[in-house]
């Protein structure tokens, strides 16, 4: 057989070996998620409580509308799912939403960053409730589904799933070192520039954000293919069936316990560092420092797949990222009031961290298999998307509403001189609380490696089914 015959009878089968073209581009989609989403899980707390005047806590506070709008996200992710499955376009089954939601996701993310003046707690709550479901929920949820969803139709080659998995790390890091290290100065530059403070800060730097992220899921749209679809064989799939993929798929379950665990963390993490940085530290522009030196994930993110195929481990190299993570931040207390210590002892748990995050996402693709192994039914959409949107949603809900509960309860007080006991309950959320969750998702991640070792067969079997039926 000659190498052109080779090369396109392995794209006939989905064994796709993705240009260097084709990666950078699959990077560009979390880096363009990342810029508006991280913006959002990094700074929305702060923004209600310090910026738009929303009690912390409360029936109307920042943390019921965080917990309500997480879990109406991830009821929306289920619904997103099904959507992705029923796609079918001469473009393919998940790279059209690109096109299609990188817009509303730059208006609706701008628009969750206005503080309108509103005559009462209420309106905010409600103004704030809405828009956050829009931005954070609905439309991040529809960019973030297929960008999971189509990994297992842009190749069924393990290797170049781990590999492209990696890319899409890489610019996801990339986005949340961006708006990690520059939001706060940029707030602050433009707050006082144009004038308004914080609030026309917010506003603008979103809308920046915003145009970005336009141009990077378009430029993905554009140079993406998805070899692995065929919409002869992947004919529209009936919910109940996305339900049978789910139902008894071991390891997808596994995962998806696990990585909603994990996000508690990832949220929690993110989302205390600017109080920590403010009131234990005493300078709210730490903020930047700690969550710009992710950047550094880099390179656990540039480690993960080397690991993984080092250690044909896959599970082994997840545990490896959460006892990094632990670590790092179990240094964190000897740091005391050394920023530079704090700094490289955190930078150890982004590194962990790094790696932890993002084997899952490249995990998920072989559950995909499982389920259709099992069933028959490949529903790339509803499973990924419950196994990554919905587990975000979720973990990151809870990552929001914990620590705010727990500050809450030990006298945080926004914009204030706050206690001792408000003070070490910041710590404890910024750094021990982690490190529990970090424990308690290795200890669940044990029980998958049983599924990983089947998966050579699984693909074989796959192989075979397919080849059968192209031959039929």
């Amino acid at each position: 057989m000659s190498h052109n015959s080779s090369v396109q009878a392995a794209r006939n089968s989905g064994a796709v070996k993705l240009s260097m073209k084709e990666k950078i581009s699959y990077s560009f989609t979390d880096m363009a998620g990342n810029l508006l989403y991280v913006t959002i899980s990094s700074y929305i707390m702060y923004f209600y409580t310090d910026v738009f005047g929303i009690p912390a806590t409360g029936a109307v506070g920042a943390a019921t509308i965080l917990l309500i709008a997480r879990f109406a996200d991830a009821i929306s992710a289920i619904i997103w799912g099904s959507i992705v499955d029923h796609t079918n376009t001469k473009w393919g089954q998940s790279r059209p939403w690109f096109l299609w939601l990188c817009v509303p996701f730059a208006v609706t993310a701008f628009i969750a960053f206005t503080a309108p003046d509103l005559p009462n707690g209420v309106s905010k709550f409600w103004y704030a409730l809405i828009t956050y479901i829009l931005a954070a929920g609905a439309v991040y949820t529809g960019v973030q589904t297929p960008i999971t969803a189509i990994l297992p139709n842009l190749t069924s080659d393990s290797n170049e799933r781990n590999i492209a998995n990696s890319y899409r790390m890489l610019g996801g890091n990339i986005g949340t070192f961006i708006t990690s290290s520059f939001t706060i100065p940029l707030v602050g530059f433009f707050g006082t520039m144009i004038g308004g403070g914080d609030k026309t800060g917010f506003m603008v730097v979103t809308a920046i954000y915003g145009v970005i992220e336009i141009i990077l899921l378009v430029t993905a749209f554009k140079n993406l293919k998805e070899y692995n679809y065929q919409p002869s064989k992947q004919k529209a799939i009936p919910f109940k069936d996305s339900l049978k993929a789910a139902w008894k798929n071991w390891p997808w379950l596994i995962l998806v316990t696990a990585f909603v665990i994990y996000w508690i963390a990832q949220s929690t993490r993110n989302g205390v560092a600017v109080y920590y940085a403010k009131y234990n530290l005493g300078n709210e522009n730490l903020t930047s420092l700690f969550n710009g030196v992710q950047i550094i994930g880099i390179v656990g993110t540039l480690a993960m797949p080397i690991l993984a195929n080092k250690l044909k481990n896959k599970t082994l190299t997840m545990i490896i990222g959460l006892g990094i993570g632990a670590l790092g931040q179990l240094l964190m207390p000897l740091a005391g009031d050394n920023v530079a210590l704090a700094v490289i002892f955190w930078t150890i748990g982004v590194i962990g961290a790094a790696i932890a995050c993002g084997m899952p996402f490249g995990m998920l693709a072989d559950t995909v298999d499982y389920g259709e192994w099992k069933t028959g039914i490949h529903a790339a959409g509803f499973l990924t998307a419950v196994g990554s949107a919905f587990c975000i949603q979720v973990g990151s809900g809870l990552g929001a509403f914990l620590p705010l509960e727990i500050m809450n309860a030990n006298g945080y007080v926004a914009n204030a001189q706050q206690s001792q006991q408000a003070l070490d309950s910041i710590s404890f959320c910024f750094i021990w609380l982690p490190v529990i969750v970090y424990a308690i998702v290795a200890l669940i991640m044990c029980f998958y490696r049983k599924y990983e070792k089947m998966e050579p067969q699984i693909k074989k079997e796959l192989a075979q089914r397919s080849e059968r039926l192209s031959n039929e």
